[in-house]
């Protein structure tokens, strides 16, 4: 009885950090599926988001505001990755490692502006400022439950992703993704469009980041450790779960948020279940090496006789 009382408690601050992470889940998912590049530039983006963030607040500053420059500082930080890319020919997942470690310094920077140095951590009450969302009131049935604030946010935001990939730079990115020498072939500049999606994909994962900084009262250093690995976890969940059924752009960003809501529920399930939280970055790479691997393994060892005849006689054709 304890044990389910304890998990029932749990699943509301679960949902909400699902949502936020779902946010950064769909800005890994514009890299990883859409642009067929990869970025490790978001485990040092969503804490440059995070940073700015609550720098800002702390001075001050409005908070949607202070959201709207976080989302902008994703996105030079993507910028400089894709230039790395396609200006000096660097390979992508190179390029995302540089852009990675000097966000690291640069992000201790900036939460050292006008607060008296590089501090790894900045700590926001919600009591001094008036915070987007909060996890104090993750169980509150009113307007300010981050969970009812997050859901308001998500669906804005799918909405005009939605928009944005069905206009005519949106499909040209698209097509990038798909095929870079026909999109070049038909006039697209392949490069520009790289450059874009990775800006974009960057200010998704620091606006996340500034949302999880509000929610969990604080900003750290190390607050975008393995963020790679939960958005790739979010995105492998969502369409292993939903890809049969969702074939809707609209809905498989859809998925991807309800894959990272997924992925939460799972671990504080793990947890109540007295799984030792040391070991929880394993457990993550665990989960998404499983969820990457199965595909492969239907395919080799679950398909039938026919199907896989068929692809033999595709081969010796």
């Amino acid at each position: 009885m304890d044990f389910l009382t304890s998990l029932v408690n749990s699943m509301p601050g679960a949902v909400a950090q699902g949502l936020i992470w779902g946010i950064m889940a769909i800005g890994v998912y514009i890299t990883y599926r859409i642009l067929d590049v990869a970025d490790l530039t978001v485990d040092g983006s969503l804490g440059t988001g995070g940073a700015v963030c609550v720098v800002l607040v702390l001075n001050g500053v409005p908070v949607g505001v202070a959201l709207v420059a976080a989302t902008l500082a994703g996105m030079l930080a993507g910028l400089v990755t894709g230039l790395f890319h396609t200006a000096c020919g660097i390979p992508a997942i190179l390029a995302g490692i540089l852009t990675q470690l000097a966000l690291y310094s640069v992000n201790l920077r900036i939460m050292g502006t006008g607060t008296g140095g590089g501090k790894a951590n900045l700590p926001i009450s919600v009591d001094k400022y008036s915070l987007l969302v909060s996890a104090r009131y993750v169980r509150a049935l009113a307007l300010n439950n981050p969970i009812f604030v997050l859901l308001v946010f998500c669906a804005v935001l799918i909405g005009v992703l939605y928009w944005f990939f069905g206009t005519e730079l949106g499909c040209s990115l698209r097509a990038t993704g798909a095929n870079q020498h026909m999109a070049r072939a038909q006039g697209i500049n392949t490069n520009v469009t790289i450059v874009l999606g990775l800006m974009v994909s960057n200010g998704l994962v620091a606006l996340a980041g500034g949302l999880l900084s509000q929610y969990q009262g604080f900003s750290d250093i190390n607050m975008g450790r393995g963020a790679i690995v939960i958005g790739l976890a979010a995105v492998i969940i969502g369409e292993a779960v939903f890809g049969r059924i969702f074939h809707n752009f609209a809905l498989k960003l859809v998925s991807v948020s309800i894959g990272a809501i997924i992925y939460y529920v799972v671990i504080q399930l793990v947890l109540t279940l007295g799984f030792d939280a040391n070991l929880l970055k394993l457990l993550s790479a665990s989960v998404v090496a499983v969820f990457l691997a199965v595909p492969y393994w239907k395919s080799k060892y679950f398909s039938k006789p026919v199907k896989k005849a068929q692809k033999e006689d595709a081969k010796n054709a």
